[in-house]
């Protein structure tokens, strides 16, 4: 795991930490901390129903407690409290929070601190002391607040605690009086100006009206408003015009009747006289009719009616032509009348029109006056308000409980400390290790290689401890070396259709990761499985072979490839591996000349006609140009890497230029694990330690 790969990183943090934290509790000087309550209401009692000059606050309305708990931490609080308690004077209570380092609020002078600033600057600095030192706490969820001060002075701190809580509620009613005088004072000097301004509109209104002689009636509106005379005098003859002409109107309807049908109108109809005549005309008619059915018209009787009717018919048509002429005389006198209104009308229009010109100005100064009195009038009713209620108010801030003398410190508090030292050396060594881990490039996980460096995992050979050699583990055929390495000639099996390849080289980035190691124990196992092997030490630049086999290197590989001798003469039988070794030889000048020709092919398919396989010790890739030209000439390549040794960066970067020749590699092998290191160390050891734990237990008579 993670913490487990890096604890003693974590481990080191956390006893610093520990240590810190129990170093800096004992040192700390001892505090003391006082509490007062108060209880800070949304809004004053009220003796009568008047607002007062400051917004009321709403359940919903935090602005108002934010606003309160902002006036507790106020500069201007503080030096209140400063002040009554005289601290500003008090050398003593600057020195207690070590407030004048420089000494530059006070001097001493014949055994006696002597102030040295101005007053104002040290009731300033003794102000931001007391901030510094104080806390204000709203209860969650109530309208109850705690102030606490915190000094090495017990009683100082209940003294700022309690004084604090007494000068809020004091500066909070001197600044509710004082917004109440400050409002009055305003009011009062605003009235003055309003009144002044509506007394000369109101004459600059009156001087217009008597200039151009605008005349109103108050109340004549339908508003209520004020109305000129010669409207009030238009909308009444528009009143009488109407009504003749509704007069003039019928009196024509009744005399065109007339001039159609003069006998039925209405007035001949219900003019007795006319009826009359025609009820005697019709019985004269008749009484004619009958004579006549008997007589001549020139009979006398019947002469006598026929005149008679004559004159009943003129009777009748001087009675209608009287009608007549009483109808037109009244449409003559309804239309006269009806002209005559029009021309008073159009007169009054006229008028009328040149005082709507005439009162536009009027208007605009009616307005300003009717403005400005309502301004008066609503600031003065203000005023009469802020004046009574602006003494009646309670106020809002109570105390809940004054501040006892704290008995015991506050702080240092050595058990929190300490937790709170143990947390955070766990955090820091946490973030060390994660830093650390991301950090960290090399392969500590031999499951993590193959997404590292994209080859696949051959596998993985734990670091020898104990003092013991290579050479000696594998001399131990039941090390944990040689069952790691069995794992890896395992995987080989399975590396081509063929299975083992015939000719392999064993490579690395750098030089110390193990592929010497490697190289020799892989010979080793394939003597072993009854499998003539051949090693080569290709590391001719610094050969490592002779030392693991116990011999010298003054005939080799450099001795054949530059055509001094023949592989029979190089070959050296290592009975004690059982394996046959060809070592580097003589270090030439540059071994990559020698490499560049055909000698090293010819001597691979040379030894193979005679042994099974060939391992050769390849240098390893960073810096020289060697590996490309052995690796192009064997089957296969198996690349060593140092767990916990080297980046996987450098591995990428040298396993790129090696794929540039055309070499296969077959796999990497993790050299030199610790599984106690790894992420998942837990799960490598069993199979490496399991001969041994039990020949251990059975050695302690388990």
């Amino acid at each position: 795991m993670l913490f487990w790969r890096w604890r003693k990183v974590v481990l080191g943090a956390l006893a610093a930490c520990v240590l810190l934290g129990l170093i800096v509790t004992l040192l700390m000087t001892p505090q003391f901390t006082a509490i007062s309550t108060i209880e800070i209401s949304r809004d004053s009692a009220k003796i009568v129903s008047m607002q007062g000059v400051e917004q009321d606050a709403t359940d919903a309305d935090q602005e108002f407690y934010q606003t309160q708990y902002g006036l507790l931490r106020a500069h201007s609080l503080a030096e209140r409290v400063a002040s009554e308690l005289k601290l500003v004077d008090d050398p003593a209570f600057f020195a207690l929070f070590n407030a004048d380092k420089n000494g530059k609020l006070f001097s001493t002078a014949a055994g006696r601190s002597v102030p040295i600033a101005s007053r104002e600057i040290r009731l300033r600095a003794a102000g931001s002391v007391l901030l510094d030192n104080l806390r204000v706490s709203p209860t969650r969820m109530s309208r109850l607040v705690d102030i606490s001060f915190t000094s090495p002075d017990a009683a100082l701190s209940q003294k700022v605690a309690n004084a604090w809580s007494k000068g809020f509620i004091q500066s909070n009613l001197e600044r509710r009086f004082g917004a109440s005088s400050y409002a009055r004072d305003f009011l009062e000097s605003r009235l003055q100006q309003l009144r002044v301004k509506l007394n000369d509109s109101e004459r600059a209104l009156m001087n217009y009206a008597r200039a151009q002689r605008i005349i109103t009636l108050p109340g004549a509106g339908k508003d209520g408003s004020e109305q000129s005379t010669i409207a009030f005098d238009l909308v009444a003859l528009n009143g009488s015009l109407a009504s003749a002409t509704s007069d003039r109107v019928a009196a024509e309807a009744r005399y065109q009747a007339y001039r159609k049908r003069p006998g039925e109108t209405a007035e001949a109809l219900t003019n007795n006289s006319l009826n009359d005549m025609r009820t005697k005309r019709s019985e004269l008619a008749s009484e004619y009719t009958k004579l006549l059915t008997q007589f001549e018209p020139a009979y006398p009787p019947a002469t006598a009616l026929a005149r008679q009717i004559a004159q009943v018919d003129r009777s009748i048509a001087g009675e209608e032509a009287r009608i007549g002429g009483a109808i037109r005389a009244g449409y003559d006198s309804a239309l006269a009348r009806e002209q005559a209104l029009q021309a008073k009308v159009s007169d009054l229009e006229s008028s009328f029109l040149d005082q709507r010109r005439r009162s536009i100005q009027y208007r605009v100064l009616q307005r300003e006056v009717d403005t400005n009195r309502q301004l008066y009038d609503g600031l003065l009713q203000r005023y009469k308000e802020i004046g009574i209620a602006g003494g009646v108010g309670t106020n809002n801030v109570a105390i809940v409980d004054l501040a006892d003398l704290p008995l015991r410190p506050s702080s240092p508090r050595l058990l929190l400390n300490l937790i709170l030292a143990i947390f955070a050396g766990v955090s820091i060594g946490g973030l060390l290790a994660f830093l650390l881990d991301q950090s960290d490039e090399t392969i500590s996980d031999p499951s993590e290689a193959e997404r590292l460096v994209g080859l696949p995992l051959l596998g993985s050979i734990p670091k020898l401890g104990g003092g013991t050699t290579p050479s000696e583990a594998l001399l131990d055929r039941k090390s944990a070396l040689v069952d790691a390495y069995l794992a890896v000639q395992t995987s080989l099996q399975f590396s081509t259709e063929r299975g083992m390849p015939g000719s392999l080289a064993v490579t690395s980035t750098r030089p110390g990761e193990g592929k010497s190691t490697t190289a020799l124990a892989l010979a080793t196992l394939l003597a072993r499985s009854q499998r003539k092997t051949v090693l080569i030490d290709g590391d001719m630049r610094s050969p490592s072979i002779h030392h693991l086999i116990g011999t010298n290197h003054d005939r080799g590989l450099s001795n054949y490839l530059a055509g001094d001798s023949t592989a029979e003469d190089l070959l050296m039988p290592v009975p004690e591996f059982g394996f046959t070794a060809i070592t580097s030889g003589p270090i030439p000048p540059n071994a990559a000349e020698l490499l560049t020709g055909n000698r090293l092919s010819a001597l691979i398919e040379e030894l193979l006609r005679t042994f099974d396989h060939v391992v050769i010790d390849a240098p390893p890739v960073m810096g020289l140009a060697d590996v490309p030209l052995i690796a192009g000439r064997v089957e296969g390549v198996i690349y060593a890497v140092e767990s916990h040794g080297i980046r996987a960066s450098l591995v990428r970067t040298a396993l790129a230029r090696l794929s540039s020749s055309s070499s296969r590699i077959l796999g990497v092998v993790v050299t030199k694990f610790e599984p106690k290191r790894a992420n998942k160390g837990y799960g490598y050891t069993y199979g490496y330690d399991y001969g041994q734990e039990k020949k251990k237990r059975s050695l302690l008579g388990d």
